[in-house]
């Protein structure tokens, strides 16, 4: 895709009576891509409407997927841009969790329906990304530098969504930042100590404002949990009641 600066710069060089094959082996660009600009200057749109970018702005069409690829954005996502204005939405997937990679996937074409969503292979991860000039909009929190030295909040559309499909925001986050683990104690019983295995969730991130996010939504999902520092870190959140864990077991599960 070549911006209106470029295809004038191109059709100038025609204008000046070069043939098209001279100024196709300057720019680099086709000549049948020159020949169709002499038609028709202004690109083709061939992406799907932002809903965010209408007259009355509203909500994506799929919420449930929005609320889940925003748990994820926030966890281990990254919107960047390009020279030709077009931003891309990284997000990064521990290669060993092929399910997790495909609901990252879907998700994001259910967003961006005629955008290319596409992977990339890096050891040990692999990035789910597609390209849109609209990622900026349908994530507002994007921005200059790391999430958790930038204040993050929801927009109210954004809380919203998330009100109305809590446990898909809280999966997102989970499978970004959290995990699913077994625990292990031990306690006396008939005067022999046993060992004593029990589920818990965490959820790690250091992003004080996401981790309010996160525990305000466990909240309102009536799921208890506690600030857990582990080696000195004061960035976790655990989920161990075993009610509290059978809540998230039904709605979450470990990854996959």
């Amino acid at each position: 895709m070549y911006d209106i600066h470029t295809r004038k710069r191109v059709l100038a060089l025609v204008d000046q009576g070069r043939s098209l094959n001279s100024v196709s082996q300057e720019t680099g660009i086709s000549r049948a891509a020159i020949r169709s600009w002499r038609s028709r200057l202004e690109p083709l749109d061939r992406s799907t409407p932002c809903p965010r970018c209408e007259d009355v702005p509203r909500p994506p069409e799929d919420p449930a997927a929005y609320s889940y690829l925003l748990g994820l954005y926030l966890g281990d996502g990254c919107v960047s841009s390009s020279r030709r204005g077009v931003h891309v939405l990284r997000i990064a997937c521990t290669a060993t969790w092929p399910g997790l990679i495909e609901a990252c996937a879907e998700a994001m074409q259910r967003l961006r329906p005629g955008n290319k969503v596409y992977r990339v292979r890096h050891p040990g991860c692999q990035y789910v990304a597609a390209a849109s000039k609209h990622w900026p909009c349908l994530l507002p929190q994007h921005g200059a530098g790391r999430k958790h030295r930038r204040r993050i909040a929801l927009e109210p559309w954004q809380q919203t969504i998330v009100n109305a499909h809590p446990w898909d925001f809280v999966r997102g986050l989970i499978h970004s930042d959290g995990c699913r683990i077994t625990n292990w104690t031990t306690r006396l019983v008939a005067g022999e100590r046993k060992r004593y295995e029990y589920p818990r969730y965490f959820f790690t991130n250091v992003s004080d404002d996401i981790r309010q996010l996160f525990t305000d939504t466990l909240d309102q999902l009536g799921v208890e949990w506690t600030h857990c520092t582990r080696n000195g870190s004061p960035y976790n959140i655990s989920v161990a009641r075993r009610a509290s864990v059978a809540l998230m077991d039904a709605h979450v599960g470990p990854k996959y």
